[in-house]
Order: C-alpha cells, then structure tokens, then sequence
C-alpha cells in the first residue's frame, strides 16, 4: 500500500487494499469527493491541522460526546406511558428526553464491538472452540445495553448506516426496510474475507405498568468462510424496569440457542431473570452440546461481566459441593485472568467480577471498561462514542440516508434539545406525508440495499444484503431528511 492510500484509508476509514472491485472503485470516488493532496500532511500526522492520524496509519476515533447527558429528572414518563399498558409502544411517540442520540441501526452496530471474538472463532482449528467463541460473542452483542436506559431514536424508513473499521478489520451496512411492523436489516464482512454477519431485528416493544419489554424478533447469522460454517441464533429478551418510579435497571432473560448448521453442534444458553431477591440477576448458564447431544462444555457467567467455560463433570462436581455447603471461591484478579484479550482494553482499569469462578475454568469473554465520563454520556461505550462522529470530509461520501445526517440526532448529541425536538417532529411528519403520498398513488416502498427472501440456513424469512452499497452509486437514495 502506497503512501496515499495510507492517508485516504486514515482519513476515511476506508480500506483501500482490498480485493473487493466496489471497495476499491470507492475510494478514488472518495480521493476525488475530499480533493485531498496526501504530500500537505505533515509529521506528526495532521492534515492541515484537522485529522489526527496514528503512525500506524489508523485515525483515532473520538472519545467523548460534544455535550453531556440531558437530565430526565424533571420529566415523567408515566405521563405517556399509562395509556399504553398492554399496546405495541413502537407506534407510541416518545419525548426526545429519553432517547440516546443514536439510532437504533447504530446501535445493532454495536455488536461489533467485539469483533476479536469473531477473529478468534476464525483462527481456531477445533469445532468446540469455535462455538465457545461464537457463544461468547453472542452474550457479547448485548452486553452494551448494561445500564443503557436510553431509547435509541427509530429509524426512519430508508434510513441506512455504515461503518468500516480497517483497525478491527470489518465493514458494516444497514438499512431500515419497513417501518410497519419496524425492521432492521444489516450485513457486515470481515475486510480479510473471512467471515460474514448478517440479519435482521424486528424489536418488538410492550409496555406491563411498571416496565417496558423488547422482544428482539429476527434471525442473526454469522458464517466463518474458512471453515464454510455458519451459525444462527436470536437474542434474549430485553426488558427496562421502573419506568414509573424508582431508578431505572435493565436485564436480559430468556433462552438462546446457537446451532452451527454445519457439524450440528448446538449451545444453549439461558439468560436468567432476576428473580424475586435478585440472586440471579444477570446471570448466564448453558452447554454446548454436538449433534448426539453429548454435552461437551458448560458455560456460565454475567453477560454484564464475563464468560466462562468448563467440562461438565467439573461443573456438576462444583455445584455439588455448593449444595453441601462447601467452600465456594470467588474470582481473584490476576494478570493473566483480568487483561482482556481485545486490545482496544489495554489501557483500560481491571474489572472487578462477582461471578463465582470454578477452578479449571477457561475465561471465554470480559466486558470492556466503561470511559470514565460514560454516565454523562448516556452509559455510551467507548466503541458507541464513535458511531455518529462526523468528520470534515463524510458528507460527501456518505449515502444522503446514513444516520449521522439525521438534524435530530445531531442536535441532540450536541446539547440543542429544543431542535432536536422539534426537528424530530419534522422528520416524522415528513415520512407520514410521504407515506401518504404513495398510498395516493398506489407505489409500493422499494428497498435499496437489502431485498426479503429466505435464511438459507434456517429456512424462515428474512432479509438478505443485494450487495453493491460500496459503489457508492447513492442517485437514486429517498429524501428522508
């Protein structure tokens, strides 16, 4: 790679030393769009003082919102939520005060965040290990709503977002493909060529008098090329308590279960409920058990924590003990246990468990520390903090649908809360008149990047990637903002 596709890539984000045709046609659309001269950068990486670039060629991501958190103290949402005991909330209208300044497709993006799961399942010659790392990944897609009480903006109809990160080695597009009942398709590809993840969510919401539950409809799938398997599964349901009175909480509950199609190997997990003292509250048990349904490991831990793996005779023998009343010992942080095998974690504080540690144990997963100001940051990862950075420069590459367009959104993320409001009700309007525009004259809704057909690994509906988003061909995307 030469010294200006280095720079382009670094400003970008986008890899230009890639055997994919349509990426690589991308960035000299991207080199002409921006008119950069990579002979102005100087050496400490600046390009006319504007991009800070690593000297591995990498830029460096933000790591705080423009403004914090807007209070929701002095607002109630009992106000709006009592007539709505029992209804499907994703008709409701909500204020812009308890939202997040994200869209819902920027925080499906969030499952990549531990991507190095995924790289790890790839490398591993063994099926076993592939499917604890494919496990651990799956508990690691949600582990970013811990405490994340915000509701995500919906997206509108037509709405995309994308993401490449040449530092995590992945590329990402998503697209809201109806907006009655709401769907959510993405597809994402290692840029090494070595896996794809792709799926769709249709989040459906109720509200049960004292909390708001999210039940996450949809097949997700990730196929390791390398080893031509693939794995699907759903997520657990989510469910915000307190949404009255009180402090509000989150967990997760319900069963996942993961089935690699090609040995037939199977894990399931169970997400528990908090029950009624709370002794159970985040916590994960399961097995992966192969196609003769001999239980070959067992899996526990907190998907708000970490992820561990034993064999079951290990397992049994402990739980055993723990009934008798035996020694139980706790997890002790050490060096070789706590350092997170991500290194975007490197320099981040330990994190202290409380999950019970059997010894012999081999530790599948940690969650990342949160950035020190993440409360006045909507409880945002460091990895959520990136995905609505807009750099000089985007605007011209990006789809005119991609999220971090949406006025809403940006005004929200930047403190303006009356616009935000107000730009919120726009949009909303906008689509409703549109809407009603094609029902007038008879059109139908066409989607752009991603088409309804059916999973070819579990037979059901869904919706597939039609490729050909990075042509950036984008003359012919809907005017939603």
């Amino acid at each position: 790679m030469n010294s200006e596709e280095e720079f382009y890539d670094a400003v970008t984000g986008f890899d230009s030393d890639n055997s994919s045709g349509e990426f690589s046609e991308a960035n000299h659309k991207v080199a002409e769009m921006l008119d950069l001269d990579p002979h102005q950068c100087n050496r400490t990486g600046k390009h006319n003082g504007e991009t800070e670039i690593q000297e591995n060629g990498i830029k460096r991501h933000r790591t705080s919102l423009p403004a914090p958190m807007f209070s929701r103290s002095d607002f109630s949402v009992w106000s709006i939520l009592k007539k709505c005991i029992g209804l499907e909330l994703s008709k409701i209208t909500m204020p812009i005060v308890f939202n997040e300044p994200l869209s819902f497709l920027q925080r499906i993006t969030e499952y990549m965040e531990h991507i190095y799961l995924i790289n790890k399942a790839c490398s591993h010659a063994e099926p076993l290990e592939r499917m604890q790392a494919v496990a651990a990944f799956a508990v690691s897609a949600v582990a970013s709503q811990w405490e994340r009480t915000g509701k995500p903006f919906n997206p509108l109809l037509g709405e995309t977002y994308e993401l490449t990160r040449e530092d995590l080695g992945f590329r990402f597009i998503s697209e809201q493909v109806s907006h009655h009942p709401p769907i959510s398709a993405f597809y994402s590809e290692g840029l090494n060529k070595d896996f794809i993840f792709h799926g769709s969510i249709y989040p459906k919401l109720k509200f049960w008098g004292k909390s708001i539950e999210a039940e996450p409809r949809g097949t997700i799938t990730l196929e390791l090329l390398k080893h031509s398997e693939a794995y699907t599964w759903t997520n657990p349901t989510c469910c915000v308590h307190n949404v009255i009175i009180g402090k509000l909480w989150l967990e997760q509950y319900g069963t996942v279960e993961i089935v690699n199609h090609s040995t037939g190997d199977k894990c399931v997990l169970n997400f528990k409920p908090c029950g009624l003292f709370g002794k159970e509250l985040h916590r994960v048990e399961g097995y992966i058990q192969d196609k003769n349904r001999k239980k070959l490991c067992v899996i526990y831990g907190k998907w708000t924590e970490c992820l561990w793996c034993t064999d079951p005779t290990t397992y049994e023998t402990y739980k055993k003990n723990e009934k008798r009343g035996g020694e139980q010992k706790k997890l002790k942080p050490s060096e070789d246990v706590i350092k997170s095998e991500n290194d975007e974690a490197d320099d981040m504080p330990e994190v202290q468990d409380t999950v019970q540690f059997i010894p012999g144990s081999k530790l599948l997963w940690r969650i990342n520390c949160r950035p020190p100001n993440s409360s006045q940051m909507y409880n945002f990862t460091s990895f959520a903090v990136s995905l609505n950075e807009l750099e000089k420069g985007m605007e011209a590459i990006l789809a005119p649908t991609d999220c971090r367009l949406r006025p809403d959104i940006r005004n929200m993320e930047n403190g303006n809360m009356d616009v935000a409001s107000k730009e919120k009700e726009r949009l909303e309007e906008k689509q409703r008149a549109a809407r009603k525009e094609r029902a007038k004259d008879e059109v139908e809704w066409q989607t752009r990047w991603f088409h309804q057909g059916t999973n070819p690994y579990t037979g059901t509906s869904d919706w597939l990637y039609s490729g050909g988003y990075f042509d950036r061909n984008f003359s012919d995307c809907p005017d939603i903002y």
